[in-house]
Parts: structure tokens; sequence; C-alpha cells
């Protein structure tokens, strides 16, 4: 068993997986700045759910405020050992504290530079009595020359979006899980073919499921996601993505998805959320995830 973990936070992300390994994995960072209680009580879920023997890594998507805001205060209060990010030399014309801290990381000996296909004990290796966390990069391809365009864009102070990775997160038998950062939807169709996607049970819509990050019909047939999520964007800016099954946070709130052999169990934080599209299941385990809004196979 392991649990996929959608914070709401408000317009950015936050995620976090506990996996079904000694790994404890989590993906952007977006604590609230004006509300302290519940910036302390998301860090103290966090730290609550790492087990002692833990291998522990933060993926950082790509380093926008709304997916770095409150990383110097997660530092502190549960210190960043492994720090997973794409090579970049980004910059911003009026730096945040938070962005600073992210360039300290990103060009420190904490940092791993995560690429299409790269390997790392205990992301997507065992070893040493220790299974891996069963993380896989598909993008970004560094020699693609849309990517180093990205790239470029960033450096010179332009949005970091499109220096987004992919990340995979599949589970033995069980759920497989899809983040995009902030990806724009002409930048995808310009990558199209040049990243190996996925059958894919749980996709989190880039740039938070706005109209801006839709992801191509091509993708989309390809991947055939069972759920999509779409994030806290406001809502005039939401692509809906008719015809699939989605959850969208901005009503439903924390979005939990217990992970277990051929099947996802959903929980939400909004006991008023209700989404007809799953399954009820009898054997779905009623716990703290939240309220049980029904299931999907895998």
């Amino acid at each position: 068993m392991s649990v996929i973990k959608s914070m709401s936070v408000g317009l950015g992300d936050m995620y976090y997986i506990r996996h079904n390994s000694d790994n404890f994995s989590i993906i952007d960072c977006m604590l609230p700045v004006d509300d302290e209680y519940r910036r302390e009580k998301i860090v103290d879920e966090l730290i609550g759910q790492v087990g002692g023997n833990d291998i522990t890594r933060f993926i950082s998507t790509h380093p926008d405020q709304d997916h770095i805001q409150g990383i110097k205060y997660l530092d502190s209060r549960m210190p960043i050992i492994n720090f997973y990010c794409v090579k970049n030399a980004t910059i911003k014309d009026d730096p945040t504290e938070d962005f600073e801290h992210y360039c300290k990381l990103r060009d420190g000996s904490k940092a791993f530079y995560v690429r299409k296909g790269c390997s790392r004990r205990w992301m997507n290796q065992g070893g040493e009595g220790r299974g891996s966390a069963g993380i896989n990069i598909l993008w970004p391809d560094v020699s693609n020359p849309d990517f180093k365009d990205a790239l470029t864009l960033a450096e010179a102070g332009g949005s970091p979006n499109n220096t987004s990775c992919i990340v995979k997160y599949s589970l033995n038998s069980g759920v497989t899980a899809l983040w995009m950062g902030d990806l724009e939807t002409d930048f995808m169709k310009k990558i199209d073919g040049h990243v190996d996607l996925p059958k894919v049970d749980l996709l989190f819509a880039p740039h938070h499921g706005r109209k801006s990050g839709r992801v191509p019909d091509s993708w989309l047939k390809e991947m055939d996601p069972a759920v999509i999520v779409l994030g806290e964007a406001s809502s005039e800016d939401i692509h809906y993505y008719s015809g699939w099954d989605t959850i969208t946070q901005n009503t439903a709130g924390d979005i939990a998805f217990d992970c277990v052999v051929g099947r996802v169990d959903v929980y939400v934080s909004n006991e008023r959320y209700t989404n007809e599209k799953l399954i009820n299941n009898p054997n779905a385990r009623a716990h703290r995830l939240g309220n049980y809004i029904g299931s999907f196979e895998v």
C-alpha cells in the first residue's frame, strides 16, 4: 500500500507520496504565507508521515513561486537531504526569500539533477535491503532544442514553466501516477513524439488545470487516465477535460489516494464533495485520510 496526497494550498501545488517501501517523497511546495496555523499543520503532517528509516526526497518540478513558496520554512523544520530538480540557472527580477533558498539547494551538494531516463539508488533502484520508490523521470530530454530554448528563457528572467520535469510514480501491481509541473500546451505540442508517455491511472493536470496547460488530445489518448486532478486555479481559467473523470481541488479540498493492489480508494477533506463516476468499494478502509468518495480500478 502507498498513499498519494494532493494538498489544498490555494493557487499552487504541493504533494507527497508515502511509498510502500522505506521512501517518502514531497513534490513541490506551496505553504500559506498568511495562515501560520495551516502552514504548521501541513508540515506537521509531513513530519508525521516519515518513518525512522525512510529515504526522503524533495522533487522540485520548476522554480515558480507557487511551487516553492515556504520551502525555506519546510527545510528549517524538516531538513531537505535529497533535493531533485532540473539543472537550470533560472533568475528572477525580484527574487523572493524562497527563490533564493531554492537556488541554494539547487546549486548545493544536496542537489540531484533529474533528466529523462536518469537512475538513482532508491529513487528507481533498490539496494542494501531497501526497495525503490518507483519514481522515474520522463522529461526533460536535455539535448532537445525546445527544452534548451525554455532553459535560455528562464535564465534571462522569463517563465520557467517549460523547464518542468515530468515525474512518473508506479506501484507494483497498482497505480501509475504522473506529474507535469506547469508545462504549457504549446510546448507540449512542440515536444510531441519526444516523450515516452505510459498508460496512466492518475494524472495531475499541468499548470493547476489551467487552459494554458491543457494536455493535448494526442497525449490524453496515449495516457488514457482513469482520473485527472485539476488544481486550484481560478474557475474561469480551468480546462475541465470534458469526457474524462476529474476531481477538482477547488471544491474537493485535500485529496488522498490510498493505493493498493489493483485499486485506488479516494478520500477528500470536503465532506460534501461527491464523484458519481467513481465506484463504491465496500472494502475501502474508513480512516483519517478523509471522506471516502469512491474508488477506481488500475
